[in-house]
């Protein structure tokens, strides 16, 4: 779980990101989420789109993409989401 700090600290190094992956409107899927979890390995921090036509509420999406991926979630807003996983192999960010 991530301390209010943490999420402040992830939140500013995720703003200069563009999202890498898009949930439209299939929603969230087993391959979305292995694919997610990849990315977190290498990245430790992303962010995921929710498109306009996704048919589930977006609160909903960003828990099934970090329950999914395993991972925390930083923040949603608007319908964006930001997503972080220390990685095992990769790690390049020291939280405070």
């Amino acid at each position: 779980m991530l301390t209010g700090k943490q999420k402040r600290f992830l939140r500013a190094k995720a703003h200069h990101l563009t999202p890498i992956f898009q949930v439209g409107k299939g929603g969230v899927n087993e391959n979305m989420t292995k694919q997610i979890q990849e990315a977190l390995e290498v990245r430790e921090l992303i962010k995921v789109s929710i498109l306009q036509n996704c048919e589930e509420d977006k609160k909903e999406v960003a828990e099934a993409l970090a329950k999914g991926a395993r991972a925390e979630l930083v923040q949603l807003i608007g319908l964006t989401v930001v997503l972080y996983k220390e990685s095992k192999e990769n790690k390049e960010i020291v939280l405070p």
